[in-house]
């Protein structure tokens, strides 16, 4: 059985489809037994997002909150065939956990294979983006082993999204070629609930974990099933927040 320990895409009602403050989120985690919890709001080009001077006023917060250490990150929208992201590289540069994402209203329409695994190629050589949130949707198909091998050469975390499955049915079945093609090339995985309400975080991943079970994926490649793997990857990624957060882990 994979054990969770860390939700690593959450939202706040600063994105204002959501429906929880930072704090809300936080102690929800703590009673959950988290050792974390990444906070990741939509970035700018959204919508509803919150005001690029969010991000950088994120920095202010503690490190750990609600008896928590919290992730000051972002899930950035992915805004072109170039993997162009939303935010500037200093606001990047100065998260703790950094989600690159495509999202309709970012970049609609549908790509074809070639054009989704391009995007996908460029954006796992930009050096600011941790994880890669719910590729795995119909509209955007990519060569998943081709791309898999050049995220884990990159060292990215290919996101296994709880959320998806409701939000994102139809492209929920290609999580299982996704994953597959992750064992395959030895590439990292973070199963999340990419949760807009503390409600949401707290129902889980049971039917991602139940997943990873039918093809035997490897424990030592989720990151976020043990704090220490969390912290490696942390270290992984060159996070300043590492050495702030080390022992509460």
């Amino acid at each position: 059985m994979y054990r969770i320990a860390a939700d690593l895409h959450t939202h706040t009602l600063v994105s204002n489809h959501a429906f929880n403050t930072i704090t809300e989120m936080a102690r929800a985690a703590k009673e959950m037994g988290y050792c974390a919890l990444a906070v990741t709001d939509h970035g700018p080009a959204m919508p509803d997002s919150p005001h690029i001077w969010y991000f950088y006023n994120l920095r202010r917060l503690p490190d750990v909150l609600e008896g928590i250490p919290v992730l000051k990150g972002a899930e950035a929208n992915v805004m072109d065939l170039n993997g162009t992201l939303d935010l500037p590289p200093e606001v990047l540069n100065g998260l703790d956990w950094v989600i690159a994402s495509i999202h309709s209203d970012c970049l609609p329409g549908t790509l074809t294979v070639e054009q989704a695994t391009e995007l996908w190629l460029n954006v796992a050589r930009n050096p600011a983006v941790d994880m890669i949130g719910h590729s795995e949707q119909a509209k955007h198909v990519y060569d998943y082993e081709r791309v898999a091998k050049v995220f884990a050469e990159h060292h990215k975390v290919v996101e296994l999204n709880g959320n998806s499955w409701a939000v994102r049915p139809e492209g929920a079945g290609n999580m299982k070629a996704l994953a597959l093609a992750c064992k395959k090339a030895g590439c990292p995985v973070a199963l999340n609930s990419d949760a807009h309400s503390l409600y949401q975080m707290q129902a889980g991943v049971a039917h991602l974990v139940q997943m990873l079970e039918e093809i035997d994926f490897p424990e030592e490649l989720v990151v976020n099933s043990s704090p220490r793997r969390l912290l490696e990857e942390l270290k992984l990624h060159n996070k300043p927040v590492v050495e702030r957060i080390g022992g509460a882990l």
